[in-house]
Protein backbone atom coordinates (compact mmCIF):
# COMPACT_ATOMS: atom_id res chain seq x y z
CA UNK A 1 0.00 0.00 0.00
CA UNK A 2 0.97 3.36 -0.64
CA UNK A 3 0.91 4.64 2.52
CA UNK A 4 3.02 1.35 4.01
CA UNK A 5 5.80 2.69 1.16
CA UNK A 6 5.67 6.34 2.35
CA UNK A 7 6.18 5.05 5.84
CA UNK A 8 8.84 2.92 5.25
CA UNK A 9 10.52 5.77 3.19
CA UNK A 10 10.70 8.34 5.43
CA UNK A 11 12.06 6.12 8.09
CA UNK A 12 14.73 4.72 6.46
CA UNK A 13 15.77 8.68 5.81
CA UNK A 14 15.17 8.99 9.30
CA UNK A 15 12.90 11.76 8.72
CA UNK A 16 9.65 12.34 11.64
CA UNK A 17 6.71 12.63 10.39
CA UNK A 18 6.47 16.43 11.60
CA UNK A 19 9.97 16.88 9.24
CA UNK A 20 8.36 15.47 6.28
CA UNK A 21 5.14 17.53 6.79
CA UNK A 22 7.05 20.57 6.88
CA UNK A 23 9.30 19.70 3.92
CA UNK A 24 6.49 18.47 1.53
CA UNK A 25 4.10 21.52 2.69
CA UNK A 26 1.94 19.09 3.56
CA UNK A 27 -0.78 18.68 6.54
CA UNK A 28 0.59 16.06 9.02
CA UNK A 29 -2.91 14.92 10.42
CA UNK A 30 -3.20 14.14 6.11
CA UNK A 31 0.27 12.36 5.84
CA UNK A 32 -0.90 9.93 9.23
CA UNK A 33 -4.03 9.47 7.73
CA UNK A 34 -2.18 8.03 4.63
CA UNK A 35 0.58 6.38 6.59
CA UNK A 36 -2.16 4.29 8.42
CA UNK A 37 -3.66 3.95 5.17
CA UNK A 38 -6.71 5.35 6.69
CA UNK A 39 -6.91 7.22 3.41
CA UNK A 40 -5.86 4.81 0.87
CA UNK A 41 -6.31 7.10 -2.61
CA UNK A 42 -3.90 10.21 -1.88
CA UNK A 43 -3.94 13.05 -4.98
CA UNK A 44 -1.55 13.30 -7.55
CA UNK A 45 -0.46 16.15 -5.91
CA UNK A 46 0.18 14.79 -2.74
CA UNK A 47 2.21 12.30 -4.26
CA UNK A 48 3.95 14.81 -6.29
CA UNK A 49 5.06 16.99 -3.22
CA UNK A 50 5.86 13.87 -1.16
CA UNK A 51 8.14 12.14 -3.60
CA UNK A 52 10.97 15.08 -3.72
CA UNK A 53 11.69 15.18 -0.07
CA UNK A 54 11.58 10.93 0.29
CA UNK A 55 13.85 11.55 -3.26
CA UNK A 56 11.49 8.69 -5.37
CA UNK A 57 9.20 8.63 -8.45
CA UNK A 58 5.60 9.06 -8.11
CA UNK A 59 5.89 5.18 -10.15
CA UNK A 60 7.51 4.33 -6.71
CA UNK A 61 4.83 5.76 -4.99
CA UNK A 62 2.51 4.01 -6.36
CA UNK A 63 3.68 0.58 -7.19
CA UNK A 64 6.94 -0.07 -5.50
CA UNK A 65 8.47 -0.72 -8.84
CA UNK A 66 12.03 0.98 -9.49
CA UNK A 67 11.60 3.26 -12.48
CA UNK A 68 14.59 2.21 -15.27
CA UNK A 69 16.09 5.18 -15.89
CA UNK A 70 18.20 4.43 -19.09
CA UNK A 71 17.51 6.09 -22.26
CA UNK A 72 17.39 4.19 -25.23
CA UNK A 73 18.62 6.45 -28.05
CA UNK A 74 16.47 4.84 -30.48
CA UNK A 75 13.40 5.15 -28.30
CA UNK A 76 13.56 8.65 -27.99
CA UNK A 77 13.84 10.10 -31.27
CA UNK A 78 10.64 11.57 -31.82
CA UNK A 79 8.41 10.54 -34.97
CA UNK A 80 6.43 13.86 -36.86
CA UNK A 81 3.29 12.99 -35.17
CA UNK A 82 5.13 13.29 -31.69
CA UNK A 83 7.27 16.67 -32.74
CA UNK A 84 3.75 18.16 -34.22
CA UNK A 85 2.14 17.54 -30.72
CA UNK A 86 5.15 18.81 -28.54
CA UNK A 87 5.36 22.32 -31.15
CA UNK A 88 1.60 22.46 -30.60
CA UNK A 89 1.60 22.35 -27.04
CA UNK A 90 4.49 24.60 -26.35
CA UNK A 91 2.63 27.16 -29.05
CA UNK A 92 -0.27 26.87 -26.41
CA UNK A 93 1.53 27.64 -23.65
CA UNK A 94 2.35 24.73 -21.70
CA UNK A 95 5.84 24.52 -20.56
CA UNK A 96 7.92 21.77 -19.28
CA UNK A 97 6.79 21.50 -16.02
CA UNK A 98 2.82 21.61 -17.19
CA UNK A 99 3.97 18.36 -19.46
CA UNK A 100 5.70 16.55 -16.52
CA UNK A 101 2.27 16.92 -14.09
CA UNK A 102 -0.17 16.28 -16.73
CA UNK A 103 1.89 12.94 -17.74
CA UNK A 104 2.03 12.15 -13.84
CA UNK A 105 -1.53 12.90 -13.88
CA UNK A 106 -2.03 10.02 -16.60
CA UNK A 107 0.02 7.67 -14.93
CA UNK A 108 -1.91 8.03 -11.58
CA UNK A 109 -5.05 7.98 -13.64
CA UNK A 110 -3.58 4.69 -14.91
CA UNK A 111 -2.87 3.45 -11.58
CA UNK A 112 -5.87 3.93 -10.25
CA UNK A 113 -7.80 2.33 -13.00
CA UNK A 114 -5.54 -0.82 -12.77
CA UNK A 115 -6.17 -0.77 -8.92
CA UNK A 116 -10.05 -0.99 -9.43
CA UNK A 117 -9.97 -3.47 -11.85
CA UNK A 118 -8.26 -5.74 -9.32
Amino acid sequence: MIGDRIKKLRKQKGISLTELADRADISKSYLSNIERNLNQNPSIHFLMKLAKPLDVSIEYLLTGAEVEKTIDAEKTTLDEEWQTILETAIKDGINKEDFREYINYIKFKIWEKNKADQ
